[in-house]
């Protein structure tokens, strides 16, 4: 692919620094096909979650109106990222569930959470009739995409569960045991690729780690996962002074805890807001946006 058909980063680091950092504030989909092919070694990405929080961005995933639109959507950024990673790369992709309230108006209420009470303001697809299972059934949503990754031909090789001791309880669910875990679906391009057991530190598909309360994300990005979390899966799948991405990069976590462990990042994200933070989280100062304000902004 030539350099003129590659895209602009939003913003970046000085080159001339390691490790280096991009950022796309983009539709992912518009941008990994145009990356070279097989430059990434280790995808660690935490997408929307299915009606959970509505970031009020035009083409967001996450708000679609039916469980296989949103299915759909996912498996066809990934068909962008199985272009960009490198034979030897693996992804870590966390997903967290759904319920299903039928009950034909928004349910519950998080008042700590400005994008997840926006989002139950409305009817959802997940309040109105028309997604084909009971009433108040779990949607089993992180195992619906990973069996469409599947057949989209990744391979599945682990599911590992991330445990939460102290997350927070649902007040709202009186009827069945409240959730303290997450799905991280490890998945291979190839059937050989590199992977660092030493890393797991003695966890081998439970992983127990606390979520961040304040973290550098927490009040401008609603839902990051923890740094100890990322940390693990480059240590255990980027290979030293390697190259990561994440094509919903919100608050920045993973290209922060890359740039800790002396590796190069991309992130790409939809929403102006996130990608200005983080860049001011990158160190790289202020964006200063071209006229479609995505354009070169010279950072670090």
């Amino acid at each position: 692919m030539s350099e003129h058909n590659r895209p602009t980063p939003y913003a970046q680091s000085s080159q001339k620094a390691t490790p280096w950092w991009q950022i796309y504030c983009a539709d992912s989909r518009e941008i990994l096909t145009k990356l070279p092919e097989g430059s990434v070694d280790c995808v660690v990405t935490s997408p929307p979650y299915f009606w959970q929080r509505d970031y009020g961005v035009e083409g967001q995933i996450g708000m679609e109106a039916t469980v296989q639109g949103f299915v759909d959507n996912i498996v066809s950024v990934f068909e962008g990222v199985h272009h960009a990673l490198s034979p030897t790369g693996v992804v870590f992709l966390n997903l967290a569930d759904t319920y299903y309230n039928a009950k034909g108006r928004p349910h519950g209420r998080d008042s700590k959470h400005t994008a997840r009470h926006l989002a139950r303001r409305q009817l959802r697809a997940v309040d109105g009739p028309g997604l084909g299972v009971p009433r108040k059934s779990l949607l089993g949503m992180p195992w619906r995409v990973a069996l469409a990754m599947a057949e989209a031909g990744w391979t599945l090789r682990s599911e590992i569960i991330w445990v939460r001791r102290s997350s927070m309880p649902e007040p709202t669910s009186h009827d069945r045991p409240w959730r303290n875990h997450e799905h991280l679906f490890l998945f291979s391009k190839n059937v050989r690729y590199y992977f660092d057991r030493s890393a797991l530190n003695g966890e081998e598909d439970v992983w127990e780690i606390e979520p961040e309360r304040r973290g550098a994300a927490r009040g401008e990005h609603y839902a990051p996962y923890p740094e100890a979390l990322v940390h693990r899966c480059l240590s255990a799948g980027c290979p030293p002074a390697g190259r990561t991405l994440d094509p919903f990069a919100g608050g920045g976590t993973t290209l922060a805890v890359a740039q800790q462990l002396g590796m190069n990042s991309i992130g790409i994200d939809l929403n102006e807001s996130f990608c200005d933070v983080m860049v001011r989280r990158l160190g790289g100062g202020a964006p200063k946006l071209g006229p479609d304000k995505r354009g070169l902004v010279a950072a670090g």
